[in-house]
Order: C-alpha cells, then structure tokens, then sequence
C-alpha cells in the first residue's frame, strides 16, 4: 500500500513539475482555500436571503461544528500515527510547491475541514453544498499535486469529516441542538445588528 501511495503521490507531483500553467492556479487555490471555506461558511450564515436563510444558517453552524469535532479525531490520529511527508521522506523526488511545516501529514487536516464542511452543508442547503464538494475534492486532490501529502492521507480525511457530519446529522439529539444553537446565534446576532443599524430594525 505505502508503495502506491508514493507512486501516484509523485506521479501528480511530477506532472504539477512538468505544467506551469496547471500548477500556478492550483497553488493559489490550495494555498488560499482556508479562507475561501470560512468565507463561505461566514457567508452561509450572514448573507442568504429569504426562506433559505434558516436552512443557511443551521448549515454554517452544523459545518462548525463538524469541522471542531473532525479535526481534534484528526489530531489524535496524526500524533498516534506520526506518518512523515512526502517531500520530507522523499525530498529528491517530491517537490513541495507550498512552504509547510514538517509534521505529520496522516490524515489531512485540510480534507478533514473541507469534507466537514461540504458534508454538512450539503445535507442542509444542497446547492451551496454541492458546490462545496467540488472545491473539497479539489483541494485534497490539489495537496497531493503539491507534493504535501499522499493519496491516502486526504482519502483519511476526507473519511473522517464526512464521518462526523453524517453522525450530528443522523442522531436527532445532536441535529436538533444544533439547530437551536444556530437559531439562538441568529437571534442575538440580528439584536446587535438592529443596535448598530437602527435603520434597519426600523
């Protein structure tokens, strides 16, 4: 198994080498694709309009705290496994294109969040959801481009958030918690805005 992982590991690390024009977007996205999910996240909450805005709302909250949960599992597993880079382990042959530290990359925090989210929005709003699955593969499939981690490590990741979004999903207690924290977090954050913008509760 280790072997196929390294082979297609620096087969895609390879052809990033070998295309400018396929690397250079593919870095700034990976590179950027923190912010972008919280931007969406954020945006989930604050900015979807009409009936779809409680649904938004339970979504962004559902994805956070999916995201929480996945990534302390996460956590403990890489301590556990301490599984080395692949341009750490390999650094003749795998090109890292992004700087990074040299912790352990099983399994990938990155697939971990972005599955998180994408599972548990698309479970509440499937449009935005959708959407966010794409840019989920893309960016685990994105990290094994830059060299940054094996195929296995974003396979994991991606395992362990959709996991733990389909569980608050599928267990009624947790979902319906959830669902009143999001309502509660609505309510106290359109009280502070009707303050700051009078206009606006007028």
């Amino acid at each position: 198994m280790r072997g196929v992982d390294y082979s297609i590991a620096h087969s895609l690390n390879h052809f990033a080498v070998q295309h400018d024009g396929f690397e250079d977007p593919l870095k700034a996205y990976v590179g950027a694709a923190e912010i972008l999910f919280l931007a969406i996240v954020v945006a989930l909450f604050l900015i979807v309009p009409g009936r779809e805005r409680r649904k938004a709302q339970r979504a962004a909250v559902s994805a956070a705290a999916a995201t929480g949960i996945a990534l302390l599992i996460a956590h403990f597993i890489s301590t556990a496994v301490d599984r080395v880079r692949p341009f750490v382990a390999h650094p003749h042959s795998i090109h890292p294109f992004l700087a990074h530290a040299a912790d352990p990359s099983f399994p990938s925090d990155h697939a971990t969040a972005a599955f998180a989210i994408a599972v548990a929005v698309v479970l509440r709003q499937r449009a935005w959801g959708a959407v966010l699955l794409v840019l989920a593969a893309v960016l685990a499939v994105g990290r094994v481009f830059l060299g940054l981690h094996y195929p296995s490590d974003v396979v994991s990741g991606a395992a362990i958030g959709t996991v733990v979004a389909l569980l608050l999903w599928a267990i009624p207690p947790v979902r319906e918690l959830l669902d009143r924290i999001a309502d509660i977090c609505a309510g106290i954050l359109g009280a502070v805005i009707d303050r700051v913008l009078p206009a606006r509760a007028a």
